[in-house]
C-alpha cells in the first residue's frame, strides 16, 4: 500500500460563541491575518528604530506615522485581495452574483490582488506625506514573509488550496469529496501534495530570511527599491514553482484541459498564478537591477 499522510484532526475554528442566537467563530485563517500584521507591525517599528539601516540615516516615515501606515495597508490588502479574486478568478459568477463580492467571510482572496491593493496604498500614503516611495516600499516587502508563512499555514489547517493527486511518502490525505475526486486513486484514497506547506516554506520561511539578511547584513535598506525587488522577484518565483503542485481552480479544470492551464497551446502552457507570477518576477528583477545602478 502507499505510503501516505493522513490529514491531522484539525478544524478550520480556533473556538465559536453563540451571540444573541447568531454563531460567531475565530478561524485560524483569521487568526493568520491578525497575527501577521501584528508581526509587520513589530518588524517595520523595530526597524525604524535603527536610522543606520536606512539612506543618509533617516528612516522613511516617523514612528508616529506607522499606525496611519498600518490602516491604510489592512485596506489594501483587503479590499485587493477580495477584489483580485472577483477579476481574476471568477469573474462571470460574480458578475451574475454582485452582492456577494461584500461576502468576504464566504472566503476567495487572491494574494496577487492583495499585492496591488497594499501597492496602491503606499503609493498614496507616501504621495500624501511627501515620504521617500522606494524606501517605503522596502520597508513593507521586508515584513510580508511572516504573514505569508501563517496565511499558508492556515490554508494546510482549513484543508483548501491542495495540491495534485501525488504518490510521494509525504502526500496527504486531504478530507472532502472534491479532494478524493481525482484519477489514479491507490488502495481507494486519494493523496495530494501538501503545497500550502510547500508555498510555506519557499514564500515564509525562505523568502522571509532572504530578506532579514539582506536588510541586516547587507545593509540593503540603503539601496532604495532593491529589497522590494527581491521580494517580488522570490514571491513570484516561489508561486510559479508551487503551481506546478498546486490543484489549479476548478473553473479552470476541463475535460480537455486537465492540468487547468489558463494559457495552452496543446499540452502545454501556464496557469493562472503562473500567467499573475510572470510580471511579479518581471518587475522585481527590473526594480532590483535598477537598485543597484543608482547605488
Amino acid at each position: 500500500m502507499q505510503a501516505v499522510i493522513d490529514f491531522p484532526e484539525l478544524s478550520p475554528e480556533l473556538f465559536s460563541i453563540s451571540i444573541f442566537g447568531m454563531e460567531l467563530a475565530l478561524r485560524w485563517y483569521a487568526l493568520a491575518y491578525i497575527a501577521g500584521i501584528l508581526i509587520a507591525w513589530r518588524m517595520a517599528a523595530g526597524a525604524l528604530r535603527r536610522p543606520t539601516l536606512w539612506p543618509a540615516d533617516t528612516p522613511p516615515i516617523k514612528p508616529e506615522q506607522l499606525e496611519d501606515f498600518i490602516t491604510w495597508i489592512i485596506l489594501g490588502v483587503i479590499l485587493g485581495g477580495r477584489l483580485g479574486f472577483v477579476l481574476f478568478y471568477q469573474p462571470g459568477y460574480y458578475l451574475s452574483h454582485p452582492l456577494e463580492i461584500l461576502m468576504v467571510w464566504q472566503g476567495g482572496m487572491a494574494f496577487h490582488g492583495g499585492l496591488l491593493g497594499v501597492v496602491i496604498a503606499t503609493y498614496v500614503f507616501a504621495r500624501r506625506h511627501d515620504i521617500a516611495i522606494l524606501s517605503l516600499a522596502d520597508l513593507v516587502a521586508y515584513t510580508v514573509p511572516p504573514g505569508l508563512f501563517l496565511g499558508r499555514l492556515a490554508n494546510f489547517i482549513n484543508a483548501e488550496l491542495w495540491g495534485r493527486p501525488s504518490e510521494l511518502p509525504w502526500a496527504v490525505i486531504f478530507p472532502g469529496a472534491a479532494a478524493q475526486d481525482c484519477p489514479g486513486v491507490i488502495a481507494g484514497v486519494c493523496a495530494r501534495h501538501p503545497s500550502q506547506l510547500y508555498e510555506a516554506i519557499l514564500e515564509g520561511l525562505l523568502l522571509g530570511g532572504l530578506l532579514l539578511w539582506l536588510v541586516y547584513r547587507r545593509d540593503c535598506f540603503r539601496t532604495p527599491g532593491f529589497v522590494m525587488g527581491v521580494f517580488l522577484a522570490g514571491y513570484g518565483i516561489s508561486r510559479f514553482i508551487v503551481e506546478f503542485f498546486r490543484q489549479p481552480d476548478v473553473q479552470f479544470v476541463s475535460a480537455g484541459n486537465p492540468l487547468g492551464l489558463a494559457f495552452h497551446i496543446g499540452g502545454y502552457g501556464l496557469t493562472m498564478g503562473q500567467i499573475l507570477s510572470l510580471p511579479m518576477i518581471a518587475l522585481g528583477v527590473w526594480f532590483a537591477l535598477r537598485a543597484r545602478r543608482n547605488a
